[in-house]
């Protein structure tokens, strides 16, 4: 009897240990799963930028894009006025199944206005640059399928549309 005991206690130490080991096993799996994922940036209807990546759920991904831009200004139409139109965009996965993904979104643009404004004698003026932000705690997307977040409604009309699909874990940065 004492032997049946102690196999009795053996082996549900064994199939504890294993149940532990399984969950342990998913539970790091869920947390250093990797998703790609693709942002495109529409202005106005047209798409303007791309950012794409592989991060894992938990982790964050920061990229930032320059466009330098010189302005013609005064009332000789010279090149002038530099503006460094800067995005900064932070894609941070959440959660990813097979079902669905949620990424939260940071966002910092530097806007140039399309229209030029004049002095009152017919000079031009350099454009204002406009800073916009915004976060979004929680786009959920089906994986693969296109999902959209708007963040400015007109003037420019800015929204990002962002799709993700679970990633392989040798391609995660």
């Amino acid at each position: 009897m004492h032997k049946s005991i102690r196999t009795a206690f053996l082996n549900t130490a064994l199939v504890t240990g294993a149940c532990l080991a399984a969950f342990g096993a998913h539970a790091q799996s869920t947390a250093t799963q990797p998703v790609s994922w693709e942002l495109q940036v529409v202005r106005d209807g047209q798409q303007i930028d791309s950012f794409s990546g592989t991060t894992n759920v938990g982790q964050a991904r920061t990229d930032t894009h320059h466009n330098k831009v010189q302005n013609r200004v005064g009332c000789a139409d010279q090149p002038a006025g530099d503006i460094d139109l800067q995005r900064t965009i932070t894609v941070s996965p959440t959660h990813a199944s097979a079902d669905d993904i949620t990424l939260a979104i940071d966002a910092q643009e530097t806007l140039q206005e399309d229209s030029s404004r004049v002095t009152s004698s017919g000079c031009k003026l350099p454009p204002v640059p406009r800073q916009v932000s915004g976060s979004h705690p929680g786009l959920l997307l089906k994986p693969g399928e296109w999902g959209q977040w708007q963040i400015i409604d007109s003037n420019p009309s800015l929204a990002y549309r962002v799709r993700a699909s679970l990633g392989s874990s040798t391609a995660a940065q």
